[in-house]
């Protein structure tokens, strides 16, 4: 069976934590597959694949690294978190199923809290009460919020008894299938802008269904629009690219260009191919 685990870093700025968590990876016989920094964003993101044990052994490692070299409490970053290890979902790839994914996030997620004391909460498919289903949720408040958001009613940890680790914060941990995480950056400097084009587009604003967006200051000339697209087949990347063209065009915006995070399916390359080029898709 082969799984995919994509540990998100709060840590853009410095490779050499990066590089440790990589190496951390492949230390467990996990392969790093892809891995992207930001320092708008003050984060990194890894994707990484392997068996059962190597990525559960990997997820501990990063957990460890994430511990030991980013403290919170001096961190700055356009991009929401709660954690050093922000977020940490288990994707069941070859031969494996959504079940044993999360059986694998609910493991790592008791291991990572006995070694390190570092609380998580788990969402997606993973979650074991539906308001923590939507990533969203789970992260509102950020790090900052833990202390606030641990007081209330229902939204103690789902592993450990704390509110946050000091400099650590706590961790998303999740189980989903696959999915396509890409950037469009808009050559506009107005965060409203693209707030309004996220907006339109999502899911839970109405828009189209399987798709999260955000929006996110790059510098005084750019913005970006982040997107998770959860379910590639119903909703493909060339459908939301084009209608962020569209809707960026009638407020006069041009697209400056689009960035992958991590990797895709073959499938969600050859329908983008297919509406581009022409290019027929295989049987």
């Amino acid at each position: 069976m082969l799984f995919e685990i994509v540990p998100n870093l709060s840590e853009g700025r410095d490779e050499r934590v990066v590089a440790r968590a990589a190496a951390a990876a492949e230390a467990a016989g996990a392969r790093v597959l892809h891995r992207t920094s930001d320092p708008v964003h003050h984060r990194s993101v890894l994707t990484i694949a392997g068996d059962a044990e190597a990525v559960f052994q990997a997820a501990l490692g990063i957990a460890g690294v994430a511990v030991d070299a980013i403290d919170l409490r001096g961190h700055r970053g356009v991009h929401p978190r709660i954690g050093a290890l922000d977020v940490l979902p288990f994707v069941p790839l070859r031969d494996a199923t959504l079940a044993e994914a999360i059986a694998l996030a609910h493991r790592a997620g008791n291991a990572i809290w006995r070694r390190y004391r570092v609380p998580s909460f788990y969402y997606g498919a993973a979650a074991r009460t539906p308001e923590r289903d939507l990533l969203a949720e789970v992260r509102r408040g950020g790090f900052e919020g833990l202390p606030e958001r641990f007081a209330q009613t229902g939204w103690q940890p789902d592993e450990g008894d704390v509110a946050t680790h000091p400099s650590a914060g706590a961790i998303a941990i999740g189980a989903r299938p696959i999915l396509v995480a890409f950037n469009v950056e808009l050559a506009t400097g107005e965060l409203a802008h693209a707030r309004a084009i996220a907006r339109a587009i999502r899911e839970r604003s109405g828009g189209l269904r399987t798709l999260r967006a955000l929006a996110f200051p790059i510098d005084e000339r750019r913005t970006q629009v982040s997107l998770n697209i959860t379910d590639y087949r119903a909703t493909p990347l060339y459908r939301v690219v084009e209608l962020i063209v569209q809707l960026a065009a009638e407020r006069g915006i041009p697209v400056a260009g689009g960035e992958l995070i991590g990797c895709l399916p073959r499938a969600a390359v050859a329908s983008a191919a297919t509406y581009y080029l022409g290019v027929p898709e295989e049987p």
